[in-house]
């Protein structure tokens, strides 16, 4: 090789380096701004939000990059970035608005796989403030109505479908009810529709499925999800914008209507009466009602009197909380959304101790797999036991001599008081040995400590106890057996 392409070699080589150099350079500027803008609209949503909600949904967050006014985070799921859009995009879109301008545009980055080599591959870019919630919804095209229903804006979040709402004994009715409607919307004897329940059980969900499958199963049918609220908010635009008939002629066009919160209504004499004369026309016309509410009917406080009678012409049916068949049920199939497999006992765990709703364990799911996908924390009953103590506050109870005397006289039907006498029967005694055993396992306290709890025995007494046990695990089956039951009992509880 002459001198000449020599030089020429280097000194393109030298141009590849600074240019990767350079964008190196330009990345990690990148890189820089995102986390500091992502820092700020943190201030601003920690300020908003209590703490626990902070730590659960924001602080898994991470920046990415910020390039043309578009700031990329990073997110565990897509369950997670669809929990965040539902419950805090008036905040989520405010704050970023706020730290970056009204033009600016917030982009998810979920990770898929993150075993993958390829960076690329694991990750889907999901554009945030996809499904503003009902509250944040543009007006209604009152004067101008689409005169085809395909363009017609029904407001329904397409995330929720009946394959995905989780069916079980605390919601068979109201689930059987909702399909049967969207079978039949109109025709069948659920008209109105009510569901009832407390907050966070489903009922969003399954109204919101209810609509999803009708407007793919009817494509001529004006499908309109709302709120009272929302219904409330337009109904005093109409009156001040003197649209009032255009307001009136959109919602008796609607052949099937769904609107959530009805409780809402009370105490709002006149759009009680306004919804009553929509009910009705839309009732005797044959449209679809659905309705939902945070408690029976016949518990709203200042509602008409007219309306709650309405109410109770078609089918009230309630939810409630789901039991543990049906929590294992909905953490397994969340889960397996997000493609994780969570090991028996951490499904076990979460489900016995996440009680209140299913919203709850919903987010303790995603925080679950926040910590494991971001922190890198191996998926263990550990890491499950800080994440429910996080949610929850509950924290389990130091196992106590009490629980174990307990636990060992129900097991071989022997009472208490005689596992702490003097007698020597075989039973009592075997009960006795198999109690002290276990209390020297599974707590911290000594010999001599454990002695004075059965009837103060010296330390001696509970040395030789012990040891018959561990001769009869490697001799007695039976004994063998009774020992396994025991711990996985104590494990358990």
């Amino acid at each position: 090789m002459s001198k000449q392409n020599l030089d020429a070699e280097v000194l393109f080589s030298q141009d590849v380096t600074e240019k990767e150099n350079v964008k190196q350079i330009l990345n990690s500027n990148e890189d820089q701004v995102a986390h500091s803008y992502w820092n700020k609209c943190l201030q601003i949503i920690k300020d908003n939000v209590n703490t626990q909600v902070f730590k659960t949904w924001f602080e898994p967050i991470t920046a990415l990059k910020y390039t043309d006014n578009k700031l990329t985070v990073k997110v565990p799921s897509q369950f997670f970035c669809e929990w965040i859009e539902e419950h805090f995009y008036p905040l989520l879109q405010k704050t970023i608005f706020q730290v970056l301008g009204e033009n600016a545009k917030l982009q998810y980055q979920v990770v898929v796989d993150e075993n993958s080599d390829n960076l690329h591959s694991r990750m889907i870019k999901v554009p945030a403030f996809k499904y503003p919630p009902a509250s944040n919804q543009i007006q209604l095209p009152f004067a101008d109505m689409p005169s085809l229903p395909e363009s017609f804006p029904t407001y329904l979040n397409p995330r929720y479908t009946f394959d995905n709402f989780v069916k079980g004994e605390s919601n068979q009715l109201a689930s059987s009810a909702a399909l049967a409607v969207c079978k039949n919307p109109g025709t069948t004897r659920y008209n109105p529709l009510v569901l009832y329940s407390e907050t966070g059980l489903g009922k969003t969900h399954l109204v919101q499925a209810l609509g999803n499958a009708i407007v793919r199963r009817y494509k001529n049918l004006r499908v309109l999800y709302t709120t009272s609220e929302r219904f409330t908010m337009e109904f005093v635009n109409s009156i001040q914008n003197n649209k009032q008939n255009e307001f009136t002629n959109f919602y008796r066009s609607i052949d099937v209507l769904i609107v959530e919160d009805i409780q809402f209504f009370s105490g709002k004499e006149k759009t009680q009466d306004n919804f009553f004369h929509t009910f009705n026309a839309l009732h005797q016309a044959g449209k679809q009602l659905v309705l939902t509410s945070d408690k029976p009917p016949k518990e709203l406080v200042d509602v008409d009197e007219r309306l709650l009678s309405r109410f109770h012409w078609g089918l009230i049916a309630d939810i409630q909380p789901p039991d543990y068949e049906m929590r294992m049920a909905i953490l397994k199939k969340k889960s397996e959304d997000e493609g994780i497999e969570l090991p028996p006992e951490i499904v076990d765990y979460i489900a016995r101790h996440v009680k209140n709703n299913v919203r709850e364990l919903e987010g303790t799911l995603v925080r679950l797999i926040a910590k494991y996908t971001f922190d890198n924390r191996e998926m263990n009953l550990d890491l499950a036991k800080e994440v429910v103590f996080g949610i929850t506050n509950f924290e389990p109870k130091q196992l106590t001599v009490d629980d174990i005397k307990e636990m060992v006289s129900k097991y071989f039907k022997v009472p208490e008081e005689l596992i702490v006498s003097k007698t020597r029967k075989h039973e009592v005694a075997l009960a006795r040995q198999m109690a002290m055993y276990l209390t020297k396992q599974f707590t911290q306290l000594s010999l001599k400590t454990i002695g004075s709890h059965f009837g103060n025995r010296d330390h001696s007494t509970v040395l030789h106890s012990c040891q018959m046990i561990d001769n009869y695990l490697v001799t007695d089956r039976s004994v063998k057996q009774s020992y396994e039951n025991l711990v996985q009992k104590i494990k358990h509880e």
